[in-house]
């Protein structure tokens, strides 16, 4: 009998090792005595031992002893990952992925072929990707990766693009894909610099993004002559914020927040306003001019208010608002608020989108190829608020949006002295108050930066 528990004993403790093999832990081996000579007098079985880590351990009841006894660490729980561990799971457990780099004349499918996928699961995967990104925007430089299971099939496969934004496809019993934008935060940079030759050159040669000089020229194109007016020497102060990854990249294009520029005995000095992008506040001498508002966010000022020459007709003729070139399809929005009172074709204009701002003030959006749909007379908008897409439709050469403001009928320029605010006015304190605070923080920025 005692032979007979002592066996049993054994095989439990036996399959308790094979367990702990399973997971690749190693358990210590049994004691050498584990097979003792039976003693002559009639003893209890061993008492099992309990205990978290404990597997096959008795004790003696005699010597009060633990005879046999397979020590393991407490194992974690094992559940199904979730969908946003997967990647990280893959990468930990299994063989390291397979990695490319998009090269000129590359397609997906090339890349995908080139990690050994099967045309049908290459065609799966395509699909998943164009749901989440238009892979006729796929260039050199952005970057694809292959992660793999323990048996070495795929599992996911991961797509990354401009400004660190990837789009992942998980390969399971359906094949979905998402986009995963990095967490990006904001850093406030400054540059002081003295203007020598164009606005554009110089801001270059100080390390200032140049493509700044077209915010300035849209800002300030009426009031100051960057060719005539800028002899050399002035001082131009710059503020601007870039999103930037934690990894210290930069992402994303660079926003202006402050400009300040010395001309003569005048001193300029732009805000951008945080809320609304598109609105920047101009102050000469310390004192509001105007506030600007551009429709177009980013585009460029092609053609000003007042007498030219038609770019079609060849002929002298009054050209009515301004005109911003941008890509065809670029969002327009509303520069203030108001009520849409037309939606249609004037002749020349194409299709139009005007918005009545009170009784007497008229703002007109011409050349359109889209209306959001849903947009009708008589909707109300806000200032910033999307009205149409920039197209070339009626009398155009290229895609641009023209730009009118009309007062009780007659139309003023809209980067003039008479420009309808974007939003609410602010009111002299207020804008005092901001003007000097964003002062404070150029200064601090500047003294940080140097």
């Amino acid at each position: 009998m005692r032979l007979r528990h002592i066996v049993l004993g054994t095989t439990v403790a036996a399959a308790a090792v094979g367990t702990i093999a399973s997971r690749t832990l190693v358990s210590a081996p049994p004691p050498d005595n584990i097979f003792f000579e039976a003693p002559t007098a009639l003893v209890a079985p061993p008492e099992p031992i309990a205990g978290p880590g404990v597997i096959g351990a008795v004790r003696d009841p005699m010597s009060n002893s633990v005879e046999a006894a397979f020590q393991m660490p407490e194992l974690p729980i094992l559940a199904r990952p979730e969908q946003d561990d997967l990647a990280a799971i893959v990468q930990a457990l299994a063989m390291p992925p397979w990695e490319a780099t998009v090269e000129t004349g590359d397609t997906l499918d090339v890349l995908l072929s080139r990690a050994e996928m099967d045309a049908q699961m290459r065609a799966e995967i395509a699909l998943a990707v164009a749901v989440e990104y238009d892979l006729r925007r796929l260039r050199p430089g952005h970057r694809l990766s292959v992660g793999f299971r323990l048996d070495g099939s795929p599992a996911i496969v991961t797509l990354t693009v401009d400004d660190g934004i990837r789009i992942e496809v998980t390969l399971d019993d359906t094949i979905a894909g998402r986009t995963i934008a990095p967490a990006a935060s904001t850093v406030e940079r400054a540059g002081q610099l003295l203007v020598s030759g164009s606005i554009y050159a110089s801001l270059d040669r100080a390390g200032v993004p140049p493509r700044f000089a077209v915010d300035l020229a849209q800002v300030l194109g009426d009031t100051v002559d960057f060719r005539r007016d800028l002899q050399g020497g002035e001082s131009l102060n710059i503020l601007w914020g870039q999103p930037i990854l934690p990894d210290g990249s930069e992402v994303g294009q660079p926003l202006l927040t402050y400009a300040a520029l010395d001309l003569a005995d005048d001193r300029f000095e732009i805000v951008w306003s945080d809320e609304d992008r598109g609105r920047a506040t101009v102050y000469l001498n310390g004192e509001i001019l105007r506030t600007v508002a551009p429709p177009v966010e980013g585009a460029r000022l092609s053609s000003v208010f007042g007498q030219r020459k038609h770019p079609i007709y060849g002929n002298m003729r009054m050209h009515t608002g301004v005109d911003y070139a941008a890509a065809a399809g670029t969002p327009i929005a509303a520069t203030a608020p108001g009520r849409v009172s037309f939606i249609g074709w004037r002749n020349g204009y194409g299709r139009v989108v005007e918005i009545a701002h009170g009784s007497d003030t008229l703002t007109r959006y011409a050349h359109l190829s889209a209306v959001p749909e849903g947009l009708t007379v008589g909707n109300r908008v806000q200032a910033g608020e999307v009205i149409g897409q920039v197209g070339e439709t009626g009398t155009a050469t290229a895609p641009n949006l023209h730009y009118e403001v009309r007062v009780d009928g007659r139309p003023i320029d809209p980067l003039g002295e008479e420009l309808l605010a974007s939003a609410e006015s602010l009111d002299t304190g207020d804008a005092t108050a901001i003007l000097e605070a964003t002062r404070t923080r150029f200064a601090t920025t500047l003294s940080e930066d140097t």
